[in-house]
């Protein structure tokens, strides 16, 4: 059985710092695109970022450029986020996903995606 299970997740302040892990099991994801999204009270789920199976190529939400760094160690079959400079509208419960169709592009739609974590949440106060 696949499972996605994110940590890392909690309430800082704006101007903090906060590091996302997706620890996968069941199955290897090396070679697969995986990915961060984030879905706020009330609003649709959104694309945050995302790598692909070799780690070579990324890909960010231009809310997430500059502040939010994705990563992998396919050794360990996880995947990171690491988010500085947090900001109150950074609030939402993250989730990642892994995708198990190779492709050549990395996907910024959860259609893209056929894994998913059950999400944990990131809430910044101002």
């Amino acid at each position: 059985q696949v499972q996605l299970v994110e940590s890392g997740g909690g309430l800082v302040q704006a101007g903090d710092s906060l590091r996302l892990s997706c620890a996968a099991s069941g199955r290897t994801f090396s070679g697969y695109a995986m990915g961060w999204f984030r879905q706020a009270p009330g609003k649709e789920r959104e694309f945050v970022a995302a790598i692909s199976g070799s780690g070579g190529r990324t890909a960010s939400a231009d809310s997430a450029k500059g502040r939010f760094t994705i990563s992998r160690d396919n050794a360990k079959n996880t995947m990171y986020l690491q988010m500085n400079s947090l900001k109150p509208e950074d609030t939402a419960v993250y989730y990642c996903a892994a995708t198990g169709r190779y492709s050549v592009t990395i996907s910024r739609t959860p259609r893209g995606y056929d894994f998913w974590g059950q999400g944990t949440q990131v809430t910044v106060s101002s």
